[in-house]
């Protein structure tokens, strides 16, 4: 296998062109406001018959997005396991690209909150297929480019799709706005054509990327069942982590911090609404003041890991998203939240693409099981997310205020450094020659 091939590389950041207009546009930015706006007036105030069960529309909302995210937690170690005996590595991600895009096309056919149950389960298959595709795709990084070069390729990724997916969340806004320039009348079905947008993008720009990305890298050829098999591998990788111990230590420092990371992404736009009443166009203007400044923070971040490396770069946006959340609980008015957003997206991009390239230096360096690696890694991911916004809300609960949620988010990240100063990043700067 060729590395640091630049079409290949190219090919592989593409994919982040292609999928985060789903975790823009659906999670953050049209689905929610558009899922609201039609089931809070469902006859019977913000109730909705969801088959059996009568609910609040956001807590349908959000248990099934924690179901889709703990579905995926506990099966993405066995298809990993099973991805990594066969050689399967980029059909399992084609699987689950192909389940989110057509999902994300499916909503265009939730029209009201009688047909709840079909957009609630095109919304959680959209997730599965979104978060199921990126453990596979994460797991090519360390072999499609030398150990020099993760923490570039890393945050290059992740600026392919933050660019991408404000372009299409631009155009999307425009038609949503002022339909008439798009020859539409106004109601949902701006929204709805968003959501076939976003399935179209995802589906065709994924394209490249599964053209050019290398098919069983490893020519791995199944002997045995399958599953039998790809059970052992897996269990094979954990049994491992016994004697990686910066691993460990990584992960449990990754879940604290990206308990906070992810909680503050999901849950921003709604603190701009409750907490300071902003109006829907300011808090679409700042998420994607976010998304453009995180292009800037993935470099910024990678350069300062290059100069003093990763543990460092990591701890310092640690204590940065610290001072995010001492910030909030003190935030007053339009201006601060926009320099919120502004520190958010810094170190938003930038300790994403970082986490990914340090997790890759800690595998060891001559496996083939990455799929596997990262199914921890993903898993860890997904089940941050569960508990943050857990959190989040119970504390809000509780305490009746998100500026509580926010300051009590900052626990997660001071633990999420003391772990990470247990860490110990190896630095062996493996080039193309040395692999």
């Amino acid at each position: 296998m060729e590395l640091n091939n630049k079409k290949i590389i190219r090919a592989w950041c593409m994919y982040d062109w292609a999928n985060s207009v789903y975790s823009l546009t659906i999670t953050t930015a049209v689905f929610p406001i558009y899922y609201e706006t039609i089931t809070k007036n469902a006859g019977q105030g913000d109730l909705v018959d969801f088959f059996f069960w009568k609910l609040p529309n956001t807590v349908l909302y959000s248990y099934s997005l924690s179901f889709s995210f703990l579905f995926v937690a506990f099966i993405l170690p066995l298809l990993t396991g099973i991805a990594d005996y066969s050689g399967k590595k980029k059909m399992f991600m084609k699987m689950f690209a192909y389940l989110g895009s057509l999902a994300c096309c499916g909503m265009y056919f939730f029209t009201s909150a009688k047909n709840v149950e079909w957009g609630i389960t095109c919304s959680v298959l959209a997730s599965i297929g979104y978060s199921g595709s990126l453990v596979f795709y994460n797991s090519f990084l360390p072999e499609i480019v030398s150990e020099d070069k993760f923490d570039k390729v890393s945050a290059q990724g992740f600026s392919y799709g933050y660019v991408g997916s404000v372009i299409l969340l631009i155009i999307n806004l425009l038609m949503i706005q002022a339909p008439e320039l798009f020859a539409l009348p106004e109601g949902s079905l701006p929204a709805r054509i968003s959501f076939i947008m976003v399935g179209i993008w995802w589906i065709g720009f994924s394209q490249y990327t599964f053209y050019y990305l290398p098919e069983n890298v490893y020519d791995r050829e199944p002997e045995d069942n399958i599953f039998t098999k790809g059970y052992k591998e897996i269990k094979s990788v954990f049994k491992s982590l016994k004697n990686l111990p910066n691993l460990r230590k990584f992960l449990v420092s990754f879940f604290f911090y990206s308990v906070g990371v992810q909680t503050v992404m999901y849950l921003a736009p709604l603190f701009g609404s409750k907490e300071l009443q902003l109006e829907t166009s300011k808090l679409i203007l700042t998420v994607l003041i976010i998304q453009l400044v995180a292009v800037g923070g993935s470099f910024l971040f990678a350069k300062i890991s290059e100069l003093r490396g990763n543990k460092f770069s990591l701890g310092l946006m640690i204590i940065l998203w610290i001072g995010v959340c001492i910030m909030a609980y003190y935030i007053q008015g339009e201006m601060g939240f926009y320099i919120l957003g502004f520190l958010v997206g810094m170190v938003m991009g930038g300790i994403q693409a970082l986490s990914r390239a340090t997790y890759s230096k800690l595998i060891p360096v001559k496996t083939i099981d990455h799929a596997s690696y990262f199914s921890f890694y993903d898993v860890t991911y997904n089940v941050s997310i569960v508990i943050g916004t857990f959190a989040y809300g119970l504390i809000e609960h509780i305490t009746g205020s998100m500026r509580n949620s926010a300051i009590a988010l900052a626990v997660f990240f001071i633990i999420g450094f003391a772990m990470l100063l247990l860490v110990s990043v190896p630095k062996r700067n493996l080039s193309e020659k040395e692999i």
